[in-house]
């Protein structure tokens, strides 16, 4: 980290993340940026006393969507409970592997969704559209596993979104949108959606591929003309079991938690770590399509 780091205010509080399972995952992908694996429990689950808390506090604040990530948050016996929570009040998004999936909460989460004014999003991560070319990135056996949950969501009446790591070349982009589309279709998506994520060089990936460089920093003269609602930092924060933190995709850096409550999150944040390049570069990564910190 470097100091005299440009400064990005809270312009308003649009996004609220929860890591709802910490840092615990099923399963244990080589390219994920917090290193997300079955012993991970560096990070600890949120109970629904908690998220309770935090959806009360985020009410008066101006919050008009919620995520919920991990780990896997299907791994929390309470999810189906956290969700309804949040539809009383506002739009859900969960990010999952699709590899848990049990049929009775997926039901359940039906049931809320279709009696709720807000809208459930289901975001699914495969990174290939082939066991050939996601299973040596998510697991032997992941994109089958996958596809069937992708499969219960559609039975279930979701449209879920695939969200994919570019982990290949820019110009194979057109082709492998087409064949995830087609994967869609095979699992009985009517309209398949798919968001294609960069790849974040920290966590696992920094082993697989390789970290930043020393070039790869957002300085001050960057910012000049510089559009601050492209940046999660500027409309998003996230609950942790240590906090609130700036983003979802910082939760481990040095000086990313900004205190207990949203109120003390409030702040102006510097980006100061070499991931926040990477959300310079592309805009809002972890929004849903369309979606967007000015609401």
């Amino acid at each position: 980290m470097k100091s005299g780091a440009p400064l990005v205010a809270l312009k308003s509080l649009d996004q609220l993340w929860f890591q709802v399972t910490g840092t615990l995952c099923n399963l244990a992908c080589h390219h994920c940026f917090i290193s997300c694996h079955p012993q991970n429990h560096a990070f600890g689950f949120l109970d629904l006393a908690t998220v309770r808390r935090f959806l009360d506090e985020s009410i008066p604040l101006g919050v008009k969507e919620y995520y919920f990530t991990g780990g896997e948050p299907f791994l929390h016996p309470q999810i189906a409970e956290i969700v309804e929570e949040t539809l009383r009040i506002g739009p859900a998004t969960v990010l999952t592997n699709g590899t848990v999936f049990r049929s009775a909460v997926i039901e359940r989460l039906a049931r809320a969704a279709a009696a709720s004014r807000y809208s459930l999003e289901l975001r699914v991560s495969i990174d290939g559209h082939n066991p050939a070319t996601n299973d040596p990135v998510r697991g032997e056996g992941t994109f089958a596993s996958a596809m069937r949950g992708v499969s219960q969501l559609c039975e279930a009446g979701f449209l879920p979104i695939l969200t994919a790591v570019q982990t290949w070349k820019d110009r194979e982009t057109p082709a492998r949108l087409r064949a995830f589309e087609a994967a869609l279709r095979a699992a009985g998506c009517s309209r398949p959606r798919v968001k294609i994520l960069p790849t974040l060089r920290i966590g696992m990936e920094e082993k697989r591929t390789r970290g930043y460089g020393d070039d790869e920093i957002v300085t001050e003269e960057m910012m000049a003309g510089y559009d601050e609602d492209r940046l999660i930092c500027s409309h998003s924060r996230v609950v942790t079991d240590r906090g609130v933190a700036v983003c979802p995709i910082l939760i481990e850096a040095e000086g990313a938690h900004l205190g207990s409550s949203l109120e003390d999150a409030l702040v102006p944040y510097p980006l100061r770590h070499r991931a926040c390049s990477t959300c310079y570069q592309f805009g809002a990564i972890c929004s849903n399509p369309g979606s967007s910190g000015s609401g």
